[in-house]
Order: C-alpha cells, then structure tokens, then sequence
C-alpha cells in the first residue's frame, strides 16, 4: 500500500512542479503517473551504478556531485517520457530538487 501511495503522491508532485517551474511539462495525470514510475526505476537502479563509479568526484566535493546524478536522472527520464518535457539544466535541476524533498518528506509521514 506504501508503495501507491508513493507512486501517486510523486505524481501529484510532478504536476505541481511542472505547474510552477517554467521549463517542465507535464501533459496529463497519465504522463505524470508513467514518469513517476520511471523516476523510481531510474533511482533504484541506475542511480546507485552512477553513484558507485562517481565516487571520487562526490567525496571530492563533499557529496554535491549528487545533485547532478539526480539531475541528470531527472532530464533522462524527460527523454523517455512522451508528455513530461524538462528543457534547461536549471529546471531540470531545481525540479530533481523538489522532488528529492517531497520523497524525504513522504518517508519520513510513511515510517510513522
């Protein structure tokens, strides 16, 4: 049931931040659903390669270097959606950052 509720509660957000950065485009419930899901495959799997073979530059800088993977994964996951478009680094990087923290909050309602 977490897992649903995750899912949809991603896609909600999704459609606000699409809502309010310029740059992000989300064209419908179904296209914020289907790229809520390939967000969650790509930081589960992908996320965790990139990070490992990154590794020198994020100590290096102090683990910043993770909000460019998950930027990067952000405007990745724009190219394979049809209906959710990130133009720009910056969009892309201020809507992983959203994202980022909607995720830490929705773990931290879940776990009680």
């Amino acid at each position: 049931m977490n897992l649903i509720i995750r899912w949809l509660v991603n896609a909600i957000a999704l459609i606000g931040i699409a809502y309010y950065l310029p740059g992000i485009g989300v064209s419908s419930f179904y296209a914020a659903l289907i790229t809520a899901l390939i967000l969650g495959l790509l930081n589960a799997i992908i996320k965790p390669i990139i990070v490992f073979f990154t590794l020198p530059i994020n100590i290096l800088t102090l683990g910043l270097f993770t909000l460019v993977i998950n930027t990067f994964l952000f405007w990745l996951a724009g190219t394979m959606v049809k209906g959710f478009s990130v133009v720009g680094f910056w969009s892309a990087f201020f809507g992983a950052i959203i994202m980022a923290l909607v995720n830490w909050l929705l773990s931290g309602l879940l776990k009680r």
